[in-house]
């Protein structure tokens, strides 16, 4: 490695654990790992800035010297690495590991993943808590390909494993890190070259945890848009109180994630991904025996369990 280059990318997938695993890996007293977590510096920034305004604004892919101030506290870690989710989110973000790669050809890679019919209903509530998503999780998920396309673990992988090799490429699953974090994390930190006897303090607390209520917009979510913009926040202190409450009720509704029926999506993307599954398993040479609701069809699927939004 050159300098203070990253040597280490935990490229995702998005809701399957990556905050989790990235502050596992940052406690290891020979891992360093950026803060902010999801820099995105090897975007293409058009397509950051048209998917990810804020990610956008804050402009760690303008150049290489601001992306690796991120970096400039990692003393001598001996891994020093980020995580951005983006980067296996075709076909939103392409060539991502080539650019990775000229930029530190010695770079590794990390892909942890997680059932994928749990991964998407809970890309879907992220995106209802965080993006405006309006619509019921059997519409946003049924018509909009991004749900499903984080998913298809294996399309997201073999463009990695095709340009670092195998070798390069740690693969693992939330379900099994949370099972046994201890012989996972042993297996990982080994990977690595760091002492695979140390165990973080945070082992088997995950982070970002769903809410038990959250706020959906009503509508098209035309009235929560104008209550975000400038003239709105300029002219709130002089409106009536009850004017803003009636504001706040009509534009958005709480919403209970746990008691919502998600079984018709499960009905709906258990073909297609335990297709895509196959082709993962014939890509990675195993089975995934953990993804219950993959394979066993419960009575009603609730938000993803674990309860987690994990891997923003």
């Amino acid at each position: 490695m050159s300098g203070l280059r990253p040597n280490l990318f935990l490229v995702g997938a998005m809701k399957a654990g990556t905050s989790y695993l990235s502050g596992l890996l940052a406690a290891h007293p020979s891992v360093f790992m950026s803060s902010p977590k999801e820099p995105c510096h090897f975007v293409d920034p058009s397509a950051l800035r048209r998917d990810w305004p804020s990610a956008w604004a804050q402009g760690y892919w303008r150049s290489a010297e601001r992306y690796l101030s991120l970096f400039a506290a990692a003393g001598d870690a001996a891994v020093v690495g980020e995580a951005s989710t983006v980067y296996s989110q075709l076909p939103l973000f392409a060539h991502v590991p080539e650019r990775i790669l000229a930029f530190n050809p010695a770079a590794r890679f990390i892909y942890i993943m997680r059932d994928p019919i749990e991964r998407t209903v809970s890309h879907y509530w992220h995106r209802v808590r965080w993006w405006g998503e309006y619509r019921t999780p059997l519409s946003a998920i049924r018509s909009d390909p991004r749900y499903t396309d984080v998913s298809h673990y294996a399309r997201q992988l073999s463009v990695f494993l095709h340009c670092a090799g195998r070798e390069r490429v740690y693969t693992l699953t939330l379900e099994a890190l949370l099972a046994d974090p201890v012989v996972q994390l042993q297996r990982l930190y080994a990977w690595l070259g760091v002492d695979a006897s140390f165990q973080p303090a945070t082992l088997g607390v995950p982070d970002n945890v769903l809410p038990n209520v959250i706020e959906q917009v009503r509508g098209f979510g035309l009235l929560d848009r104008l209550r975000r913009t400038a003239t709105y926040h300029r002219a709130w202190p002089w409106l009536p109180r009850w004017l803003c409450r009636l504001g706040a009720h009509l534009a958005a509704r709480p919403v209970r994630p746990f008691d919502v029926d998600t079984s018709q999506v499960a009905e709906l993307l258990r073909p297609l991904q335990q297709r895509q599954t196959e082709e993962l398993s014939r890509l990675l040479g195993r089975s995934f025996p953990e993804w219950r609701t993959l394979y066993t069809p419960p009575r009603e699927l609730r938000a993803p369990t674990p309860r987690l939004i994990a891997g923003s």
